[in-house]
């Protein structure tokens, strides 16, 4: 879940990001790095174009630290 691209640096994006080992964080991730990335099927990443925020960044960071994992319901 990507929030905002570095003014400084267009290859640069903060986020929420999970690599699906227990450890999700936000932070910086390269959108290069991204781009060229392809999981167990050999797909790469793609934008959601129907993603609706269900509230603040900052509520989605407290359900991820409460689940070790990103969730879909951040009431959790």
């Amino acid at each position: 879940m990507l929030t905002e691209i570095d003014p400084d640096d267009h290859t640069v994006a903060w986020g929420l990001c999970d690599l699906g080992i227990g450890f999700p964080e936000f932070g910086t991730v390269g959108l290069t790095e991204l781009a060229a990335y392809r999981g167990r099927l050999g797909l790469g990443i793609e934008r959601d174009l129907h993603f609706k925020a269900r509230g603040p960044i900052s509520a989605d960071i407290q359900a991820v630290n409460k689940a070790d994992r990103i969730v879909e319901d951040i009431s959790l």
